[in-house]
């Protein structure tokens, strides 16, 4: 813990904005007194007018009603009531999770002035632990494709690299939390949407187990594709928000009956006994020149960790099979009808999915649930040998933000969108939790991630070992190169 000297609330803290500092470090600040949420909230909201231009990560400001919830949870502390987890720390919602009375849009035109009466489950836990909404962030047209651009906001760029893609469908999010706008944020996963942004722009982002943030509401309540997790830019600090916004709920189909206090940080852990998996050239995937370096200096890293680490993978045969089948399944009954009813609101990857997933017939859907039922009974035996799985997260460094997808991995042609992010979605079928953890730099600067993957619903071993790693490398501490020398500034606070 790092110890600071108390100050008043509202007195300025010189030598370092409020903005660089972890949510960890703001949280111990506003529970001792150190720091008042308005201070914190006006740091970031200053970050966000000052850095944001140029990322476009932030799609709906909800600055006034932020002002309000930082009042009311200095007045909770003043009174000496009981604080969430999360007091006084701001956040950032996905623009695909529901929040009431705030625009969400979906990042689509169809949605465009669309204001929810009901707070997704992850926004609603977030706001009971003490948490300040500060808005919306940036995603493609339903969350569809691993880079954030859509027709209401345009493109979300890379934080380390402006020329570049944020990633997605998370984009929004995870370039907001790399320019230091804010220090935890919500992201959404399917194909890999929490992870490719995180690992574009070296931040932390989890696709937990299905159910153990359970997904609500929704209309398909036993898909276990789709999930809601948390992003940050250090392990401890996302483990901060998962403790507040994992549990069950008797709403949920799919719902993990575990206490969300064993997600607490501190992560630390002794590794020496964990049984490492290490995959870097898993299934035969391609990876591009410079992300198999970054990968290859980091085996060396996590050799001398002390875990019992083996060159092994899983077995992933009809993961692919399983995931694009129920993938176009599930567009097809989200908006099957709005398709119909609207197709020029349709970007033609939407569309191409949600015709995919209405061509489906009986057969298709018995055949893609067998491959992932044999799927889950391999890496269940798989991961009684192992406790974690050390693979590659997204086999390419950031690509040029007007495009929509690599369209050559390693030299291998991409016959579709989707190609590229096959080592996200086979992992998404097996149903195990994954995150995505900052892995080095390429020499032009660029970010790279790897996934680390744990066994059925050990989610807390993939937090511990993510953690250690973490702090052997500490990437995740290097800021964007242009943003470096501003963040040594002044936060004069207020309020």
């Amino acid at each position: 813990m790092i110890r600071r000297r108390p100050c008043a609330p509202g007195q300025a803290r010189r030598g370092i904005s409020l903005a660089d500092l972890t949510a960890v470090e703001l949280a111990a600040m506003l529970r001792h007194g150190e720091v008042s949420a308005r201070e914190v909230l006006r740091a970031h909201l200053d970050r966000i007018a000052e850095r944001d231009p140029a990322i476009n990560a932030v799609c709906t400001l909800s600055a006034e009603r932020a002002h309000d919830e930082a009042r009311r949870a200095d007045e909770r502390r003043a009174r000496g009531e009981r604080l969430g987890p999360l007091h006084g720390l701001p956040i950032l919602h996905k623009d695909l999770l529901d929040t009431a009375g705030v625009r969400t849009t979906y990042g689509s035109a169809a949605f465009g002035d669309h204001v929810p009466a009901e707070d997704s489950l992850i926004v609603a836990r977030a706001a009971a632990a003490g948490a300040v909404m500060v808005g919306k962030t940036n995603t493609p047209q339903f969350g569809t494709g691993g880079h954030t651009a859509n027709a209401l906001f345009g493109v979300t760029r890379n934080p380390y690299d402006p020329s570049r893609s944020a990633g997605g469908s998370s984009g929004g999010s995870a370039a907001a939390l790399a320019a230091r706008e804010i220090p935890l944020a919500t992201g959404t996963d399917m194909a890999g949407s929490l992870r490719i942004p995180a690992a574009f722009c070296n931040v932390v982002g989890m696709r937990p187990s299905p159910g153990l943030v359970p997904f609500l509401p929704t209309r398909t309540a036993w898909f276990p594709y789709v999930v809601a997790g948390p992003m940050a830019r250090t392990v401890d600090d996302l483990a901060l928000l998962l403790s507040a916004v994992a549990g069950p709920d008797p709403r949920a189909a799919i719902s993990v009956e575990a206490g969300p206090e064993r997600f607490a940080p501190p992560m630390n852990a002794a590794v020496s006994r964990l049984r490492v998996a290490w995959a870097p050239a898993i299934g035969g995937l391609p990876l591009d020149d410079d992300v198999r370096a970054v990968l290859d200096r980091l085996g060396a890293v996590i050799d001398g960790l002390g875990a019992q680490v083996t060159e092994d993978e899983p077995d992933l045969a009809g993961a692919g099979e399983a995931f694009l089948t129920w993938r176009a399944w599930y567009y097809a009954t989200a908006y099957g009808d709005l398709l119909r009813e609207r197709p020029e609101v349709f970007d033609e990857f939407s569309a191409a999915n949600t015709r995919a997933g209405l061509e489906l017939d009986g057969a298709a859907l018995g055949r893609a649930e067998i491959a992932r039922s044999a799927l889950i009974a391999r890496v269940a035996e798989f991961f009684t040998r192992y406790d974690v799985l050390v693979m590659p997260c997204v086999p390419v460094a950031p690509f040029d933000a007007e495009r929509w997808h690599p369209e050559t991995v390693g030299g291998t042609a991409m016959e579709s969108y989707l190609d590229w992010m096959r080592h996200l979605y086979l992992i998404t079928a097996t149903g195990l939790p994954a995150l995505s953890l900052p892995a080095g730099f390429t020499a032009q600067g660029l970010p790279v991630g790897v996934q680390i993957v744990a066994g059925p619903r050990c989610d807390l071993t993939a937090l511990r070992f993510a953690r250690a790693l973490e702090e052997a490398t500490r990437y995740a501490t290097r800021p964007p190169d242009a943003f470096a020398a501003a963040g040594a500034g002044v936060s004069e606070g207020g309020g």
